[in-house]
C-alpha cells in the first residue's frame, strides 16, 4: 500500500467526497480543501507528495495557485483537474507546470493511474537526515550542532538547524529566498522584504567557519538564492 499524502483543492463537495473516499482506499493519506484560499495555504505550508488541483474554484484561482506554488516550490508534482470543454484552461495549465491534468467527469480507476503515473515518474521525497560530513567535521542535526576534527563543537539554534537541513536535503540546487520563507519559516514571501535569510546564512557560515568572502560549503547563487555545495556522505533516518 502507498502511504503518499495527497492534497486535494476541489470546491465541489461531491466530487471532492469522491475523489478523498477513492484515494483513501488505495492507502493513501488525504488532506482537502474546498476554496482557493485554504488550498493556497496549505498548498504552500503543508507536506505532501502530490496536489490535485481544480481551476475553477472560489477566492485564489487554481491557475493563481499554481503560479504562486511554483515559486515556492518548483518542484512540487500537480495534477490539475478540469472540465471537458475548457481546453484553453488545460493548455495554460500545463504551461503553467502542471504535470498531468484529468478531465471532468472522470473515473476512479483513471485518476488512480494517473496518481500513479505522476509520483513514479516524480523525485522521491528528500530522506530526513540525521548527519552530514563537511569538510572540517561534522554537522549532527540530531544534537543541532556542529563538530569539528579537532573536538570542537558549535551549537545550532533551531531556525539555524532548519535553515541548513533544507538546503543539504536539497543539496546542489540553488534555493531562492522565496522557497525557504515558505518552507522554513512557514511564512508567505510575498511582497516581503527582508534580510532575515542572509542574517542566518551568515551565522551558519560563522559556526561552520566557511570563508564568507570566499564559501565553498553554502554558496551565494547570484540572482537565485543560496546552495549547499558539499556532496559528503550523509546519514539518514530509513
Amino acid at each position: 500500500m502507498p502511504h503518499k499524502r495527497i492534497l486535494t483543492i476541489e470546491d465541489d463537495l461531491s466530487i471532492r467526497r469522491g475523489i478523498v473516499d477513492a484515494l483513501t482506499f488505495h492507502g493513501y493519506q488525504v488532506v482537502e480543501a474546498a476554496d482557493g484560499t485554504t488550498g493556497l495555504e496549505k498548498a504552500l505550508y503543508h507536506d505532501y507528495d502530490l496536489l490535485l488541483l481544480d481551476l475553477v474554484l472560489p477566492g485564489t484561482g487554481g491557475l493563481e495557485l499554481l503560479s504562486k506554488l511554483r515559486e515556492v516550490r518548483p518542484t512540487q508534482p500537480v495534477i490539475i483537474l478540469t472540465a471537458r470543454g475548457d481546453e484553453d484552461d488545460r493548455v495554460a495549465g500545463l504551461r503553467g507546470g502542471a504535470d498531468d491534468y484529468v478531465v471532468k467527469p472522470f473515473n476512479v480507476k483513471e485518476l488512480i493511474a494517473r496518481v500513479e503515473a505522476v509520483l513514479r515518474r516524480s523525485p522521491e521525497r528528500p530522506i530526513e537526515i540525521q548527519q552530514v560530513d563537511f569538510p572540517a567535521g561534522v554537522i549532527d542535526f540530531s544534537r543541532s550542532e556542529v563538530r569539528f576534527s579537532g573536538g570542537s563543537r558549535h551549537e545550532l539554534s533551531e531556525r539555524e538547524a532548519e535553515l541548513l537541513h533544507y538546503l543539504v536535503r536539497h543539496r546542489g540546487r540553488a534555493i531562492s529566498r522565496d522557497e525557504l520563507l515558505a518552507n522554513v519559516w512557514r511564512i508567505r514571501p510575498e511582497g516581503l522584504s527582508t534580510r532575515t535569510i542572509d542574517m542566518h546564512v551568515a551565522r551558519l557560515r560563522e559556526k561552520l567557519r566557511d570563508d564568507p568572502a570566499k564559501p565553498q560549503i553554502v554558496l551565494t547563487v547570484r540572482g537565485k538564492g543560496y546552495m549547499y555545495a558539499h556532496s559528503l556522505p550523509l546519514s539518514a533516518n530509513n
